[in-house]
């Protein structure tokens, strides 16, 4: 093993490469954070940043050891480049490696003027057979061989928006595809000095690489969906509780409990993409990935599902609220999430609409516009609606207390809770309580 790496340069500073940086740089590292965006490395420098929990302490632990730039060529201080620039989603599922390899054209050439060993890591999710592709593209710029004073590893992120220092920090497992055996060891040993928990690592080719993080995100968005079905089925059953279930199930070593619970579904920027770009996959090895197919068709149905319930309870002209915008608490990121999608459905429906998110809501005004109203607060937005729905299990929420719903306005309100987060049954002769998972 080397020695202990003592700087790292981060190319893309978006919502993973900014925390990776700061993470970095507070457990150590002299980092470089390189983005091709002035306006926000300007930001940064100026001490602007996204919101993301834990990100200001890291931030604050590592000042003195992290800097932003645009300027390329600042990573030749380095040892290390961990790249994290978009791979967007193609029609057919697979994943543009367009602009990872623009970055790994500009690094190529920067590197033909360094003579020590330096290893590129590639953070951002491709598919099998692009890793490959990219050391072509970096061998060719820089003039050198992988293996001679050049390295180049795949090492993807399971992380999730809201928890992201969190899982940076402290990783069930750490993911190495290697070009050669000496940048495999460069990046184990930072692991193992950056990594709170002594994370297992696991060090592999290219395409095993590749298989493994694109398989890791489908596998557990077929258990969120197994959850939502037996939920519904639990539904329509006298005495049934998914919960119960799924506590019960959870229990055996073979099933275990994360992510098996009746609620919602899955959205985000990662999990609806990783699914069907494993589809796509297996389209294009002539295998059909029907479990993952299914678990798409099962999450596309909570919605329809939900607005039929909402609309079994609500007449026209009732204000529907929604509570969560967010694809998941902790997070401003509205991508593909349910809340969004209910909101979409009921405006298509011609339901007035009220929402309210803790952080979401300029991220939501954006797209939703004067198409919704939108609530002080989460007591607001019960206050003006007849029906509320809650979408996003945010604290807040669950910290919501029944004399807060006592309005004494004698009208007669619904809540459907979808996460079970309310404690105790708010109902009352002027509201009514429905708990998903349970009988209806």
């Amino acid at each position: 093993m080397k020695e202990k790496i003592k700087s790292v340069s981060v190319v893309g500073l978006g919502k993973l490469g900014l925390p990776l940086s700061a993470a970095l740089a507070s457990r150590g590292c002299h980092v470089v954070g390189i983005d091709s965006d002035s306006a926000k490395v300007q930001e940064f420098n100026q001490g602007k940043f996204c919101f993301e929990p834990q990100l200001e302490d890291c931030l604050t632990l590592g000042k003195e050891r992290l800097s932003f730039t645009t300027d390329l060529n600042q990573l030749l201080q380095t040892d290390i480049t961990f790249v994290i620039v978009p791979t967007p989603s193609m029609a057919d599922g697979s994943f543009s490696i367009e602009y990872v390899e623009q970055a790994l054209e500009r690094i190529g050439n920067v590197l033909r003027q360094k003579n020590s060993f330096h290893v590129v890591s590639v953070v951002s999710t491709v598919l099998p057979g692009s890793m490959e592709v990219l050391k072509a593209v970096l061998e060719k710029k820089s003039g050198k061989r992988c293996g001679q004073s050049l390295g180049l590893c795949y090492n993807p992120a399971f992380i999730a928006l809201g928890n992201v220092i969190h899982n940076f920090l402290n990783p069930d497992f750490i993911l190495i595809g290697e070009s050669d055996q000496e940048s495999g060891e460069t990046l184990e040993k930072l692991f193992i000095d950056f990594c709170t928990n002594a994370p297992a690592i696991h060090r592999m080719n290219f395409i095993n690489a590749e298989i493994t993080k694109i398989s890791l995100n489908t596998y557990v968005t077929m258990k969120i969906s197994f959850g939502n079905t037996l939920a519904r089925i639990c539904e329509q059953l006298p005495g049934a509780d998914a919960e119960v279930v799924a506590k019960a199930l959870g229990s055996d070593s073979r099933v275990g409990p994360k992510y098996l619970r009746g609620a919602l579904g899955y959205g985000g920027p990662c999990f609806p993409r990783d699914n069907r770009a494993f589809s796509c996959m297996g389209r294009k090895v002539g295998i059909p990935a029907f479990s993952a197919e299914a678990t798409d068709r099962v999450n596309e149905f909570q919605v329809t599902w939900l607005l039929s319930l909402v609309k079994s309870y609500a007449k026209k002209e009732d204000v529907i609220g929604l509570w969560g915008l967010s694809y998941k608490p902790d997070t401003d990121v509205i991508e593909e999430s349910q809340g969004m999608k209910l909101a979409e459905a009921l405006i298509n429906d011609s339901h007035p609409v009220v929402v309210y998110d803790p952080v979401a809501m300029s991220n939501s005004q954006k797209i939703l516009g004067n198409r919704v109203s939108y609530a002080d607060s989460a007591l607001d937005c019960l206050r003006q609606a007849s029906v509320l729905v809650i979408m996003t299990p945010w604290k807040e929420f669950s910290r919501f207390e029944k004399n807060q719903a006592d309005f004494y306005d004698g009208k007669q309100r619904l809540i459907i809770d979808c996460w079970q987060i309310l404690k105790g049954d708010f109902s009352s002769s002027e509201m009514k309580h429905v708990v998903l998972g349970k009988t209806l």
